[in-house]
């Protein structure tokens, strides 16, 4: 079973970049300069097939690079019009919409949603009447990131609104309708009229425009291999709906973008009180990394060289990124077109802003230098036995190049991916000589052998998972499947 996430908070990283690092005193025609060298460097090695990317200096947009293509197929370039999946960056302009409809005296950041909206938003739990926006703002409603995540159709409410963080893209949907209720329009009408148009954000959309077509940028997997894109088509590789989806659908690029950061940065659109409430925080994220918080729609990293903020974005084959600081007003955003965009966030950051950053030590993304990383490109070019021998060899003198269980575990899963299903396998053996204890290590062996058609070997490693996890769902429905014929 593949447990990969892009949340893993009690792995190793926990111990990087915990040092503190000052702020960037590189001068703006330093940092572009090392950007533009860095970045075709990075993209390579990461295979990120193109990039869109801006520079803020003390608040003012100074520079924006166009790298790559948006379609590794085509190699059409990315240009300064490419537009990009915001993902969760998305969720950051929206909050700010929010803010404006509370100085507008329309919303209560602490009036239960339910008062507004005039039903219970189909959740028969009662604790709906106790969400308010300012729980949803700071990703403390109870909900569930995404409903599927329950494997149920119904709502679910998992702790008392308030009680903690715990990220969710259901509870900003559920604040954007009533806010179409409140303003009696669709989202995409109420985000244009009240931030995006006044901000001059005139390449960004929540819903899909025609114009889009030739300049929208494809998704693409951990090998830069094109797997689609949103877009308003019939029978196109991802459709989507005339709905706007304020937790994850906007379209934009990078200088567009910074338009948002700037006005957060120079007060612009919003009341001084009002943006200092946004970047307030209002609940914590994680014992394990203190300085990190949740303001109203923004994630806060608030640190020795004062508060910065910052969101990722994660639509699974793009991905997205900005730090701001509050105190130099200098910032970045970047949108990258493929899977692994965030593996290369502590090189952007480090190049255009400086400072530490323990939100990318808490999202745990895998760097585009890992020891899972280079020895997964290793087995695609020559096979398996020679670079895990090497693997063996090297981790006895070098713990660093130790792979965790997980990330071994993925390996193998994206060798099954590209159709090198023996090289998997013996991945996912390597994973259960380091993790003998580890049911899921077991689980994934079993996988492997029952992708590859030996029912034998498959049942007898799903038997010894369920020895080590009688309570695997996963297993007991897979041995069933073998042992039975049934689905």
């Amino acid at each position: 079973m593949n447990l990969k996430t892009t949340s893993l908070l009690l792995i190793s990283l926990m111990l990087v970049g915990l040092q503190a690092r000052p702020q960037t005193t590189t001068t703006t025609k330093q940092a572009i300069e090392q950007l533009q060298k860095d970045i075709p460097d990075l993209m390579q090695k990461a295979d990120i097939p193109g990039m869109s990317i801006a520079l803020i200096r003390n608040g003012k947009l100074v520079w924006t690079g166009s790298f790559g293509v948006m379609n590794a197929d085509t190699r059409k370039p990315v240009t300064p019009q490419t537009v990009f999946e915001a993902a969760s960056l998305s969720k950051c302009v929206f909050a700010y919409g929010v803010l404006k409809l509370v100085e507008q005296g329309k919303l209560n950041l602490d009036t239960p949603l339910t008062k507004y909206l005039g039903n219970n938003y189909n959740v028969p739990d009662p604790r709906i009447n106790l969400i308010t926006a300012r729980h949803v703002l700071t990703h403390s409603s109870g909900f569930p990131n995404w409903r599927e995540f329950d494997n149920s159709k119904i709502l679910q409410i998992h702790f008392n609104p308030g009680e903690k963080w715990s990220y969710s893209g259901e509870g900003v949907v559920y604040l954007s309708k009533v806010v179409e209720k409140i303003t009696g329009m669709p989202l995409e009408e109420f985000m244009q009229q009240t931030v995006l148009k006044p901000l001059g954000m005139n390449a960004s959309s929540y819903t899909w425009s025609a114009k889009y077509d030739p300049i929208k940028a494809y998704r693409h997997d951990d090998f830069g291999k094109v797997t689609g894109r949103t877009e308003k088509v019939i029978g196109g590789l991802v459709a989507i709906t005339e709905e706007a989806n304020a937790a994850a659908s906007l379209t934009t690029n990078a200088a567009d973008y910074a338009k948002f950061i700037m006005a957060v940065l120079n007060g612009t659109g919003l009341k001084k009180s009002t943006l200092k409430l946004m970047l307030t925080p209002g609940i914590r994220v994680t014992k394990n990394y203190p300085a990190l918080a949740w303001g109203l729609g923004v994630g806060l990293e608030t640190m020795a060289d004062g508060t910065w903020f910052w969101h990722w974005g994660d639509d699974g084959d793009a991905k997205a990124f900005y730090m701001a600081s509050v105190s130099t007003k200098n910032a970045v955003v970047y949108f990258a077109d493929g899977s692994n965009g965030l593996s290369i966030a502590r090189e952007i950051l480090a190049d255009a802003v400086g400072g530490s950053h323990p939100s990318l030590d808490n999202l745990g993304y895998e760097r585009y230098n890992a020891p899972s990383r280079l020895l997964l490109k290793s087995i695609i070019a020559s096979g398996a036995a020679g670079p895990l021998g090497r693997y063996r060899n090297e981790r006895k003198t070098d713990t660093t190049k130790k792979i965790n269980e997980q990330d071994m575990n993925s390996v193998g899963y994206d060798l099954i991916r590209v159709k090198k299903l023996d090289d998997a396998l013996a991945v996912f053996k390597q994973n259960t000589d380091d993790f003998p204890a580890s049911w899921n290590a077991w689980d994934s062996y079993a996988e492997g052998y029952m992708d590859k058609g030996d029912k034998e070997l498959a049942i007898k490693y799903y038997k010894k998972s369920l020895e080590l996890n009688p309570q695997s769902e996963n297993g007991k429905k897979m041995l069933d499947k073998l042992l039975n014929g049934k689905n």
